[in-house]
């Protein structure tokens, strides 16, 4: 038996055996260590060139029935699923504008307060999504949901506030937003009628003024740190640059009344005062963010303007500078646009005054927020007249904030270097 397999190569499988021949062939029997050795010698051999591949009984084991861990007999076990089912793509929508109809009608019934009702809208919403969700796709997506809702509702509750403050800054300074509130003065005015145009040009001097003080003091000081700065100098120069940035309007208005009562003697009071105060604020602002925009220029760009042989000096301001000129920009206009809207510090340092003054350093100065305070504060004989001019006068000065913000965002759009 074992020379006549031996003979047969090209077989890969050999036949069955009976059962009385395993029975006596046992592993220390010659016969069974030759038929093992003539099999794994068959098995290795190849197949004869041309010759066809032989057939092998019996069906095949598939690949699904042996994943699975099922029978390997040919049988394909059945599988899992492995998707879910789905809600619409409109359906978080539909759901979210049902339940606020419905709140809507609460509260124009009277029974519930429009706070409650949108926040009791959106709590039903979300808890209606995810329990459909959970229903239809499962927990997971259901999860996934859940959070976007979440999400989206700490969105709605931090733009809520800002909403309500244009819709009703809009709504109640319009009716006297026309020509004569930016053409006439509030000289001898005590009823209707009237402008803030003298408010208006004082607002821009101040603040040109204040611009003027500190962009440039801003600008040097972030060079200093970022380029030179070392140290416990460095250190102490950015924590009082911290320290800056937090202290209270009035504390500004009150360190520049005192530095003008100095020379000028008590009771002085001036438009420059008040640019003063204002550059206290506007400088750690601008120190900030004009360090944080050097921080970003690409160290190799400084390093090859030195392998030119080109001086520290002359490197920030021809390579460094230009780089990062369009984030520093930006930075003075969130600055101007920061200071703009102080009333505290303007009430100490340039005080009240009806008619148009354009000279900062004679006389008092008024200013929008100073202007805005006084009309809602100390109101004439026709109170509402006073109230509406106040509301214009806010209205006008957060246009003017968005007006630089916009710009702003323009100029770094524009000229912004891209930095990779």
């Amino acid at each position: 038996m074992s020379s006549s397999r031996d003979d047969q190569t090209t077989p890969t499988h050999a036949p069955p055996v009976p059962d009385d021949q395993q029975q006596g062939a046992g592993p220390d029997q010659p016969g069974a260590a030759g038929d093992r050795a003539a099999d794994r010698g068959a098995a290795a051999a190849p197949p004869a060139t041309g010759g066809a591949r032989p057939a092998t009984t019996g069906p095949r084991p598939t690949a699904t029935a042996a994943a699975v861990g099922g029978p390997t007999d040919g049988v394909v076990a059945p599988m899992r699923p492995i998707t879910t089912g789905s809600l619409p793509r409109l359906a978080p929508w539909l759901v979210t504008a049902a339940v606020s109809a419905v709140a809507l009608a609460l509260i124009l019934a009277d029974v519930l307060a429009p706070g409650v009702g949108a926040v009791a809208a959106a709590i039903a919403s979300g808890l209606v999504v995810y329990g459909w969700s959970r229903a239809v796709e499962g927990p997971r997506r259901a999860l996934d949901r859940g959070v976007t809702f979440a999400v989206a509702g700490t969105f709605l509750v931090a733009i809520t506030p800002l909403a309500s403050l244009l819709y009703t800054v809009v709504s109640r300074g319009l009716p006297r937003f026309d020509t004569a509130f930016f053409t006439e003065s509030g000289r001898n005015v005590v009823g209707a009628g009237g402008g803030a145009e003298h408010a208006i040009v004082g607002t821009l001097i101040i603040t040109g003024a204040a611009t003027l003080i500190s962009v440039p003091i801003g600008i040097m000081a972030a060079i200093y740190l970022q380029e030179y700065g070392k140290g416990r100098l460095k250190a102490a120069l950015t924590f009082f640059v911290d320290v800056m940035t937090g202290i209270p309007s009035i504390v500004a208005g009150l360190f520049a009344f005192a530095l003008f009562s100095i020379f000028f003697g008590p009771g002085v009071r001036m438009g420059i005062m008040g640019a003063v105060a204002l550059s206290v604020l506007m400088i750690p602002i601008v120190v900030r963010s004009t360090e944080e925009m050097l921080k970003i220029v690409p160290q190799h760009l400084r390093e090859a303007s030195y392998a030119l042989g080109v001086p520290k000096w002359r490197t920030i301001l021809k390579v460094v500078l230009p780089t990062a000129l369009a984030g520093i920009v930006t930075g003075v206009m969130v600055a101007i646009a920061r200071v703009m809207g102080e009333t505290a510090p303007l009430l100490i340092t340039t005080g009240v005054l009806s008619s148009t003054n354009t000279d900062p350093f004679d006389g008092r100065m008024h200013s929008l927020p100073v202007y805005a305070y006084n009309q809602y504060k100390f109101p004439g004989v026709d109170k509402q007249a006073f109230i509406d001019r106040a509301w214009a006068a806010a209205l006008t000065l957060i246009l003017i904030v968005m007006l630089l913000n916009v710009i702003a965002r323009l100029i770094y759009r524009r000229y912004g270097t891209e930095i990779r």
